[in-house]
């Protein structure tokens, strides 16, 4: 599951907060609403329940999902940083650069599988109806 997935079976206000909170969002067009915009757009006077709600394991797991996320394009900046620094001929960033080849490959394996289980998932469920 990733965090778009786990908001999705969230409350609205919940998932609108944490979305604002943690700058989820993918029109970059406008700046990020102020605690006003957002109280108002939510129709609350406070941010008191969602503090509460911080203190949950399940606002705890979702910051879980979303570093986990956010690793994986932290991991694609240190790759090509080790890159170019091997290119350059750099020994210690050339044995880094096959040990982060060893777990890219082993990690493409996980992420094909992923995709094989959805694939067949999407087979299932292709909403035709048979006579």
């Amino acid at each position: 599951m990733n965090i778009y997935d786990a908001l999705d079976h969230l409350p609205a206000k919940k998932k609108a907060y944490f979305t604002w909170k943690h700058d989820i969002r993918f029109k970059r067009d406008n700046g990020k609403k102020s605690k006003e915009q957002f109280l108002k757009e939510v129709q609350m006077k406070t941010l008191d329940s969602f503090i509460k709600w911080e203190r949950t394991s399940q606002y705890k797991s979702l910051v879980m999902l979303l570093m986990e996320s956010r690793i994986a394009s932290d991991f694609e900046d240190v790759y090509k940083v080790v890159v170019d620094k091997a290119k350059e001929g750099d020994e210690k960033s050339v044995r880094l650069f096959l040990s982060l080849q060893k777990d890219v490959q082993s990690n493409a394996k996980l992420a094909a599988k992923t995709f094989t289980v959805i694939e067949d998932e999407q087979e299932e469920d292709d909403d035709l109806i048979i006579d």
